[in-house]
């Protein structure tokens, strides 16, 4: 599998461990940077990940920032890229089996090395169920991401309305 990975300055670091992991592996890894410690801004890594992803030039992409959280906030602005954080080994499957996730987005200043390497061997290794009910949702995003029909139908947690 093809992998994009990319980090801010605060993830270089953890980025570079990741690229030697997953090669160890045998993914095959495209490292888009950044390789100092110099500050950059997380939304440029982000978007060269998540370009990368949409293209096809990648299968997957892992973005590396501080927190997770900016990475993945600007990762999803592109069409087509579903990003997320995940710091834990349940979300970093469940992502993509039930949201179809194709970028793992990671906090270097809150998982250590140990941690990351799982998640993203769990990220890698999870497949998209494709059952109906993960397939009606994602929809609805990809109607979202295109902004041509409105997402009908209330959220799940609202109450019925009593008749007057």
């Amino acid at each position: 599998m093809q992998v994009a990975i990319g980090a801010d300055h605060a993830g270089v670091s953890l980025k570079g461990f990741l690229v030697e992991h997953l090669e160890g592996l045998g993914y095959q890894v495209a490292d888009l940077g950044t390789h100092s410690e110099q500050p950059v801004d997380y939304p440029d890594s982000a978007a060269a990940v998540g370009e990368a992803v949409r293209s096809g030039a990648a299968e997957r992409g892992i973005a590396v920032c501080g927190s997770g959280a900016g990475t993945a906030i600007a990762a999803n602005k592109l069409p087509g890229i579903r990003a997320a954080v995940a710091h834990d080994h349940y979300t970093a499957h469940q992502m993509v089996e039930h949201d179809d996730v194709n970028l793992l987005c990671l906090g270097a200043r809150v998982v250590g090395q140990s941690l990351a390497a799982e998640l993203a061997e769990t990220f890698l290794t999870a497949v998209f169920s494709g059952e109906e009910r993960h397939l009606r949702r994602l929809q609805k995003i990809h109607a979202l991401e295109k902004m041509d029909k409105p997402v009908t139908g209330p959220p799940a947690s609202t109450p019925p309305q009593a008749d007057p």
